[in-house]
């Protein structure tokens, strides 16, 4: 039984994805690294796309993580928005997928409750609680918030370590499709 698990959490963006990758021994868990994949130079959205499968896939090839964790594109008023956000969390999935790396997906208000028992606590809240979770010092701390959302995705990973999980886990496109029936034609979840 392998006692250490590595656990890549996402963050999707267009013009910055959030990266946080955990690793856990039992029931603790540490920060191994976290940042951003900037796509703000560029200004084609395809060539975007590109950049997060080949970032994703060098910080797979990096850490080795067992598992991925990806926040939900949540639902707005912008349509376009939600577009390009499903486009870049579609191709980090793929990027894992790809790698045979299991992804579970978890909602934003989930991740935040996870992490500071309020569904709806700010970028701040989360990225303060994480501070004192993982004991990192202030120096640790990002410059971008898409950094520390992506570490939470993750943490809150952790966090249903032992809990039934009512979030999605896919094991391969195949699986995707069959739990997923409802979406490929045009149906809510």
């Amino acid at each position: 039984m392998k006692t250490e698990k590595i656990i890549l959490g996402i963050d999707p963006g267009t013009n910055l994805m959030g990266y946080g990758v955990l690793r856990v021994t039992g029931n603790k868990a540490e920060m191994m690294a976290m940042g951003v994949i900037d796509m703000r130079k560029d200004t084609d959205p395809y060539l975007r796309l590109g950049m997060i499968h080949t970032r994703v896939t060098e910080i797979i090839d990096q850490y080795l993580p067992d598992e991925m964790a990806i926040e939900a594109p949540f639902f707005g008023k912008n349509v376009q928005s939600m577009l390009k956000l499903g486009r870049s969390q579609g191709v980090a999935i793929a990027a894992a997928v790809g790698h045979s790396v299991p992804v579970h997906e978890y909602a934003p208000m989930k991740i935040k409750m996870a992490i500071t028992g309020q569904g709806s606590a700010s970028k701040e809240q989360v990225a303060a609680m994480l501070q004192r979770l993982l004991r990192l010092d202030t120096k640790e701390m990002p410059k971008f918030m898409d950094a520390t959302d992506a570490l939470g995705v993750a943490y809150c990973h952790f966090m249903q370590q032992g809990a039934p999980v009512a979030d999605t886990h896919y094991n391969g496109w195949k699986d995707f499709i069959n739990k997923n029936q409802g979406r490929m034609h045009g149906q809510p979840k």
